[in-house]
């Protein structure tokens, strides 16, 4: 099966490693296993002679029943036997596809979005077909074009909500509409809502798992929860034959998610409130930063997020976006992503939340250096 390059995969691993400056990472600062442990209150001297004693089994082929209630807990109307863990969000996205998408499907995706979206579903010969998000618009969908695209008999609908990499929200309201649209075409929902919960007004970002029936939730613990390291992730669905379907076709490409990422997720799960928060007061805090940097930078302009951690800039200079970032990067060692990994020229995405103020101000500074050198 031939599959196009994953545009933004191979910049972030030929830069991220030498960075001075990685202003690029798309979570929430990266938790240790010590910052879990004393943000949740949990005995660390127990906590690690129960985790080190244990024999390093497969575990729960189907997750524990802690870590199944945790990933519960996120959502309105689900329950344990809605949810099959996967290794990260990415490997459940695929794995939706992997079970559902066959040659000839249409499958409708939003762009921009994560290029699994719409590049596996063309790798398995489907129809895709793409709805542009565009700025003047706030990188709102048009829904009225999103009902044309999604002809009677469309396989599948995807989004990603909160967007990445606009940073930008659909609505409850707006969703609903949604949902409507896959409903009357008989489609499936696939959404990514690997930043639900990070918004800046704090406000319920509903899921299309509790909304629909066809509705498919994929997520993960790496962003909103910053532990990308534990490959933790899950699709959510209360249509029953799908999440039968998901776990027959997972015994051929998984088995089963570690048996220590589960239990240290499901401890983060049980206590996902303490960390929503601390991920909500990190985009807070650091947005304001690049607001102010905008607002005071003339080569710069944006539409501010509305939630998850990153954001599109966008500069004045005529110049493609791979030479823009691989020059920032050279001169200042400064690390942003091109906005033509996700077919959005002249621009870059940013990662707000990955670190400190300080050091994301520091990275601001940098490319404002570099700008200059442009003008």
């Amino acid at each position: 099966m031939y599959i196009k390059p994953f545009k933004v995969e191979e910049w972030i691993n030929a830069h991220e490693q030498t960075a001075k400056y990685n202003i690029s990472s798309t979570g929430v600062v990266n938790l240790t296993l010590d910052g879990l442990l004393e943000l949740t209150g949990t005995d660390r001297e127990a906590f690690l002679e129960e985790l080190c004693s244990r024999r390093l089994s497969y575990g729960h082929i189907g997750g524990s029943p802690e870590l199944l209630q945790g990933i519960c807990g996120l959502y309105r109307t689900l329950k344990p036997a809605d949810v099959v863990p996967t290794h990260g969000a990415a490997g459940a996205n695929h794995h939706v596809f992997y079970t559902l998408i066959e040659p000839g499907d249409r499958v409708v995706s939003i762009v921009p979005t994560y290029q699994q979206l719409y590049s596996i579903p063309e790798g398995y010969g489907a129809d895709v077909k793409w709805l542009k998000l565009r700025k003047e618009d706030g990188f709102q969908p048009d829904l009225d074009e999103l009902e044309r695209l999604a002809a009677p008999g469309t396989k599948m609908i995807c989004i990603i909500n909160p967007n990445n990499p606009c940073g930008s929200v659909i609505s409850n309201e707006a969703l609903r509409r949604v949902v409507g649209i896959a409903r009357a075409a008989g489609a499936w929902l696939l959404c990514d809502e690997s930043y639900r919960h990070l918004t800046q007004n704090g406000e319920w970002i509903d899921s299309v798992a509790d909304l629909y029936e066809k509705g498919i939730s994929t997520s993960s613990t790496s962003k909103v929860f910053s532990m990308p390291g534990l490959r933790m992730g899950w699709i959510a669905c209360r249509d029953r034959d799908f999440v039968a379907s998901c776990l027959s076709h997972r015994d051929y490409n998984l088995v089963s998610c570690g048996n220590l990422d589960d239990t240290i997720a499901a401890l983060a799960l049980k206590h996902a409130g303490t960390l929503i928060e601390r991920g909500q007061n990190v985009i807070r805090d650091n947005l304001q930063v690049v607001e102010d940097w905008v607002r005071n930078e003339p080569h710069i302009s944006w539409v501010k997020p509305q939630g998850g951690s990153i954001t599109l800039l966008y500069y004045d200079f005529d110049m493609n976006s791979y030479d823009f970032c691989q020059k920032l990067f050279d001169r200042t060692g400064v690390f942003v992503s091109p906005g033509d990994c996700f077919e959005m020229p002249g621009c870059f995405r940013l990662g707000y939340a990955g670190n400190t103020a300080e050091y994301l101000k520091a990275g601001l500074d940098g490319i404002s250096q570099f700008m200059k050198t442009l003008e």
